[in-house]
């Protein structure tokens, strides 16, 4: 697998799963009927450094960004996304775009990593436990789980 940094000609490839993954509800806080427009200035914003992650065909299986969390004098505190295509899930391809953003993120000299919003029913969630985050505070019943009913969304963090 061949992560790295995206290309704006990448987005068509990313938006397909992106879109899959949102639309589902199940796992980002993002509205589930984001335009493809919207979507791209989300993931793709300036400042944002996204990467994908390639299978060994060229196929885009999964991207990632990091960026920082906050402004000003906590502009040292990043904040990432990943996204994995479903079909391609259970490859390690999650684990493998987290590993390259930690890093990443510790050469850029940010201090440390904030996720903001992890839905707790959210299989990656064991995914970040095992890299090192830590469950700093859950917000109850604050996400509408197509499936699960009201489930609670996770704040995160790591020190880099």
């Amino acid at each position: 697998m061949l992560i790295r940094e995206a290309a704006a000609s990448d987005w068509p490839r990313i938006w397909p799963f992106w879109h899959r993954i949102v639309a589902a509800a199940e796992t980002y806080a993002w509205d589930p009927d984001t335009s493809e427009e919207d979507a791209r200035a989300l993931w793709m914003a300036p400042g944002k450094r996204v990467y994908v992650a390639e299978d060994a065909t060229g196929a885009v299986v999964g991207s990632a960004y990091v960026t920082p969390n906050y402004g000003g004098p906590a502009d040292r505190i990043a904040n990432a996304g990943f996204m994995v295509d479903p079909d391609h899930s259970g490859r390690g391809i999650g684990r493998a775009l987290a590993n390259h953003v930690l890093e990443t993120a510790k050469a850029d000299r940010y201090r440390a990593m904030v996720f903001n919003a992890v839905v707790e029913t959210n299989p990656a969630v064991n995914l970040w436990l095992s890299l090192g985050f830590t469950i700093v505070g859950t917000i109850p019943d604050a996400y509408a789980h197509p499936t699960k009913g009201r489930v609670g969304l996770h704040v995160m963090h790591r020190a880099l």
